[in-house]
């Protein structure tokens, strides 16, 4: 294959998997809150810290990709 055809296909493949990453971090967070407020016994207070910090690093996952596009 041509260098620039892998080069396109090495950056297809990081942008499809892009979405996993981004859901991936949602609920880990989602899961990660729940188990503490499964652990504490508390309303879902930490569900709701650690969705917060799963959909923040969500979008430091878009965020990175986007300026690592402008790079390219």
């Amino acid at each position: 294959m041509k260098r620039e055809t892998r080069q396109m296909f090495r950056e297809l493949a990081y942008y499809s998997s892009l979405g996993f990453s981004v859901a991936l971090a949602i609920f880990i967070g989602l899961f990660i809150g729940l188990g503490l407020d499964r652990l504490f016994n508390s309303t879902p207070v930490f569900m709701f810290i650690f969705l917060g910090f799963g959909i923040l690093a969500g979008f430091s996952n878009i965020y990175r990709a986007m300026k690592r596009s402008r790079n390219i």
